[in-house]
């Protein structure tokens, strides 16, 4: 095909997975302390707060993983590229560096939690 758009479009993709992930991610963190606040209010027995705790951490776990995933699955798809696809010079390795460490914040983050939980 030769036409670097093509790359672009790919790159576009890693990217729109790293921000499902990020949403999920964030969406398990207000999860998990819902069930905080909701306890404090007085409004929630320990059942549902530890439900919504673990519903949280699967929300997280699962942006971890989206985001992985969209990783492993572009670094497969690099070598299908021709040197006329990819722009000279660019830099592939640093959307990928910047993946996994959205990544391993996120996996920070929910062991954080959880350690700090119990």
């Amino acid at each position: 095909m030769e036409d670097p758009r093509v790359f672009f479009a790919a790159e576009r993709t890693l990217l729109a997975w790293q921000r499902t992930g990020m949403v999920l991610m964030a969406f398990g963190f207000v999860v998990e302390r819902a069930g905080l606040l909701l306890k404090a209010l007085g409004q929630v027995n320990p059942v549902h707060d530890l439900t919504l705790f673990w519903l949280g951490v699967i929300f997280m776990l699962l942006g971890v993983l989206t985001i992985v995933i969209a990783v492993f699955q572009f670094s497969r798809l690099l070598p299908s590229f021709s040197e006329l696809e990819r722009p000279a010079g660019y830099r592939v390795g640093i959307s990928l560096g910047l993946n996994l460490l959205v990544a391993t914040a996120g996996l920070i983050m929910l062991l954080l939690l959880v350690f700090l939980r119990f």
